[in-house]
């Protein structure tokens, strides 16, 4: 039973730990090609700042941990880090949402480490067009990390696409068809307002409603029943047991069910995706004036009063709405 429930009767379990801003890739969606404002080295939590915050966590009823980024396949201790939350007293779950282009290595030993799944992200099916969105030529990678992780038993390996116009929302069947011959699990992400070069536009978003579209003309989607409190409406594809996923963050937001909260890589707490105000553990982390105890009561306050502050919804389609200031590869995703 989770301990942080907020002032609408919603329980947290899932945390979502950024564990590095930075990325070996350049999505366009997310960041330009020169981008170079990095969290400086010194401001980002240590691996121990990191599991103190993790262990009182769980032990207010925190079960799910996913590690992101950036792209947290890029933290060289990252088998280690999945090792010591998995041996924590309450240990959670533990999934990681990567490029996968250091999957290939990494697959087997973060397995053996205690990691139970990872998201993918993968736009395209075409290298050509990879090489354009990312601005590297590592598409064959990205096969090859998907491959080793279904291997090691990650499974089910899910596969994340952000679609956008004019440059690859014309694949949304095709990235289905490849779900379904190679058994990854396929989600489509509506692009958010969240990237760096601030180049997002409502008006040329692809909506939930056109992903659907394209998809209908080839398949049967029909609803699954229960939700829960996952971002994904999904739908069973020509009856199942395959299923494909559509997050509509912007068009149909399911903040009414949102179960997470999130940790950036420099110890700010957040208890949106698109919250302005943030909640500094790092401060009290380092706080030279507090026994150990003190601080970890003091990280205990600070979650709980996260959750307490936690707006009814996002407000994205607000008139009054404004993007926060960190992008996406800062806050996590």
């Amino acid at each position: 039973m989770s301990e942080l429930v907020d002032t609408f009767g919603r329980a947290h379990h899932d945390l979502r730990v950024s564990l590095t801003d930075r990325c070996s890739l350049r999505c366009t969606y997310c960041m330009p090609a020169d981008f170079a404002d990095w969290i400086p080295g010194p401001e980002l939590l240590t691996t121990d700042e990191l599991m103190l915050v993790l262990e009182v966590a769980t032990g207010l009823g925190i079960d799910g941990v996913r590690l992101t980024g950036g792209e947290p396949l890029l933290r060289p201790d990252i088998v280690e880090i999945v090792r010591m939350i998995n041996d924590l007293p309450s240990p959670p779950k533990i999934s990681v949402t990567t490029n996968a282009l250091k999957l290939a290595q990494l697959a087997g030993p973060l397995r053996d480490a205690g990691l139970e799944r990872v998201n993918v992200s993968l736009d395209t099916l075409d290298r050509d067009r990879f090489k354009a969105m990312t601005f590297r030529d590592r598409f064959n990678d990205v096969l090859a990390g998907i491959a080793a992780a279904q291997a090691a038993g990650l499974a089910p390996v899910k596969v994340n696409s952000v679609l956008m116009r004019g440059v690859n929302d014309d694949e949304a069947p095709a990235l289905l068809q490849r779900a379904l011959d190679q058994g990854w699990r396929l989600r489509f992400i509506e692009q958010m307002p969240l990237d760096a070069g601030g180049q997002w536009l409502r008006s040329t978003m692809v909506s939930a409603d056109e992903i659907f579209e394209q998809l209908s003309a080839l398949y049967t989607l029909t609803p699954v029943p229960s939700r829960g409190s996952a971002p994904a409406e999904e739908f069973y594809v020509d009856g199942g047991p395959a299923t494909v996923g559509i997050i509509a963050s912007v068009t149909r937001p399911f903040c009414a069910a949102c179960d997470r909260l999130r940790l950036t890589a420099d110890g700010q707490l957040r208890n949106c995706l698109f919250a302005r105000d943030e909640l500094d553990l790092r401060i009290a982390l380092r706080d030279e004036s507090l026994s150990p105890d003190q601080v970890r009561a003091e990280v205990e306050r600070r979650l709980r009063l996260v959750v307490k502050d936690k707006l009814p919804g996002h407000g994205i389609n607000d008139l009054n709405f404004i993007a926060p200031t960190r992008p996406m590869s800062a806050i996590g995703g």
